[in-house]
């Protein structure tokens, strides 16, 4: 009998052995967490386990910016060149988002271009914030604006937030999920997710709470608007509501550790049936969170239609080179 064609994971991370070494001499722990011993053998063994296909690599928090430019280029190519030759190693097993430089804009175009052009990335890796401002401020528009013209992919990964965490609560918990959500609503509420309608955006993790305070938004959108569009608002609630969340349902979502009994009904209710991704977060996800929360997915009643999107289709439209292999894992 014919294997079925396996999962596309789009949030599964590289840790080259250079780059644990370099954040744990710095004593960085990205999520509050330990930095993983990772290699692709090990998320190749993961990706078997789990029915994974390929994975789309990308580098998580703190990214390659450590608080200065010419460190941050040279580590970004490093990181990038790395991924390559995994993917070069391994087809069709992983592809990857690039990792960039911000807050160093100049840097960020040309690694973008390197990676896009010459390495051949599936799109890059923002954070949802790079040295506390936010993926939407002023001063990125020159990269959104390439990224659109370039009709980019782009994942975009929470951060440290630009404040304390709280104590004994890692980061990774909560506050990377109000990252996400700061920046997907500011994305929104500053007209960039429009004008910049070229860029594909994936948020990780189901975009944090995003679908659950979707509402809130809309009010936040409705608030700034003239009196009139706010009485027309009134008037025509339905229709009108449905015209400004189709905003927010333009981007993409993730499942990483979000495919639970009670998050995954949020975020099916919410999105276009069409832009969600299965993720599995390794190996910040150790291999046994990966496989409890893949048994959660897939004890969890959805169409079986919308869970084939979710595990392959919808990656294979975003990236149609899946399409072209044969996905068993």
């Amino acid at each position: 009998m014919r294997r079925q064609p396996g999962r596309v994971d789009v949030h599964h991370h590289a840790v080259p052995a250079f780059y644990r070494r370099l954040l744990e001499d710095r004593g960085l722990r990205p999520g509050g967490v330990d930095v993983p011993d990772w290699t692709p053998e090990k998320s190749l063994r993961v990706m078997d386990r789990n029915g994974i296909a390929t994975s789309i690599l990308s580098v998580s928090t703190p990214g390659a910016w450590l608080g200065d430019d010419p460190q941050a280029r040279h580590l970004a190519r490093r990181l990038n060149e790395f991924c390559a030759g995994v993917v070069d190693d391994n087809q069709p097993r992983f592809g990857f988002f690039a990792t960039l430089t911000l807050p160093d804009v100049v840097g960020a175009i040309a690694e973008a271009e390197h990676a896009l052009d010459v390495l051949g990335a599936d799109g890059v890796a923002l954070l949802s914030n790079a040295a506390g401002s936010y993926v939407y401020a002023p001063e990125f528009e020159p990269l959104l604006t390439y990224l659109h013209e370039r009709r980019a992919v782009v994942f975009l990964h929470p951060g440290e937030l630009p404040a304390e965490p709280a104590p004994g609560i890692p980061s990774f918990t909560a506050d990377f999920l109000l990252d996400t959500v700061r920046a997907a609503s500011g994305l929104v509420l500053s007209g960039a997710l429009e004008k910049y309608d070229g860029i594909s955006w994936i948020l990780a993790h189901a975009g944090g709470f995003l679908p659950y305070v979707s509402h809130r938004i809309l009010l936040t959108m409705i608030r700034g608007e003239h009196k009139l569009s706010q009485a027309k608002a009134l008037v025509d609630r339905k229709r009108e509501t449905k015209r400004r969340l189709d905003l927010l349902r333009r981007f993409y979502f993730d499942v990483a550790l979000s495919s639970s009994p009670s998050a995954l009904p949020s975020l099916t209710a919410f999105a276009d049936p069409s832009r969600l991704l299965y993720g599995s977060d390794f190996p910040f996800a150790p291999a046994p969170a990966v496989r409890f929360m893949r048994q959660e997915y897939e004890e969890t009643a959805i169409d079986a239609d919308l869970r084939v999107a979710i595990d392959r289709g919808n990656a294979q439209d975003l990236f149609p080179w899946l399409a072209r292999k044969e996905l068993l894992p």
